[in-house]
């Protein structure tokens, strides 16, 4: 045979393929993933039926009025939220940074900074691993019906995210410039502001904007435990089967992540 026309890697590939066949089929069997279902003449007039009742979306000043102070109310779920869980990530980021740790200078971090280090990351595996539906579920007993609740259930589970992706990004990039500084008699916070935030204040930016437009979506979640928002009144308007008030608040929320996108856009430009 040609070896222009041989791949090297074929064995490699039919490995893989082979593997995630043999994985992917007992994961679609459990699940009961049966999506021929759908094409059935029942279930697509089902369907049909379902999808008609969206049109025409409902364009009543009244509502439309009602929708825009819901969505302004989402916003501010979404952006309080967020802000609650920087003030939350960032002193946590700080701590758990092996880049910015002076013992680590020598090679090997000394044993208490390290266990501090290591229960900080549990920690922010903790809070994580608890979804943002369940601690609305929580808040919503605590302080009641209305957007705290979402604001607190949002500020917790994004606070672990934060603090792990951020993490990461700080402990990815160059570390030179950060050890000279410490080396040189810097503190860590002089090290964190001179040296790694900015190489990494791009990407950092970036995923926070991204983790905002995850709130606004999240907060449709959670308007349906009650944490208000838009959530909550399409969680009404399902209730009603009216399928045109649902289809205004989807179009919406598109609109919102659109504006989300175009401000991440727009901040990295302006970083870079």
């Amino acid at each position: 045979m040609n070896p222009e026309l041989r791949d090297p890697a074929w064995k490699g590939r039919l490995f893989w393929s082979i593997a995630i066949i043999i994985l992917l089929v007992p994961a679609l069997v459990a699940t009961e993933f049966k999506p021929w279902i759908l094409l059935e003449s029942e279930n697509l007039k089902v369907s049909s039926r379902f999808l008609a009742d969206f049109f025409p979306p409902n364009t009543q000043p009244d509502f439309l009025l009602l929708v825009a102070k819901e969505a302004w109310r989402t916003i501010a779920i979404a952006t309080a939220g967020t802000f609650l869980a920087l003030l939350l990530a960032i002193p946590l980021t700080l701590i758990s940074t092996r880049v910015l740790s002076i013992s680590s200078l020598s090679g090997r971090m000394h044993h208490l900074p390290f266990a501090v280090r290591q229960l900080v990351r549990w920690v922010l595996i903790i809070i994580r691993s608890v979804p943002e539906l369940i601690w609305a579920l929580v808040f919503v007993r605590v302080v009641g019906l209305g957007p705290a609740a979402g604001v607190l259930a949002i500020g917790l589970t994004y606070a672990g995210m934060l603090g792990k992706v951020y993490t990461e990004i700080l402990e990815s990039g160059d570390h030179q410039v950060s050890s000279n500084l410490m080396r040189n008699g810097s503190s860590r916070l002089q090290a964190f502001f001179y040296g790694v935030l900015p190489q990494n204040l791009t990407e950092l930016t970036s995923y926070t904007v991204y983790r905002w437009e995850c709130a606004i979506r999240a907060s449709a979640v959670l308007g349906f435990v009650g944490a208000g928002g838009l959530g909550q009144q399409l969680d009404n308007s399902m209730r009603m089967f009216n399928g045109g008030e649902v289809a205004t608040i989807l179009i919406v929320f598109m609109l919102l992540v659109g504006l989300a996108d175009l401000l991440s856009a727009w901040l990295r430009k302006i970083l870079q």
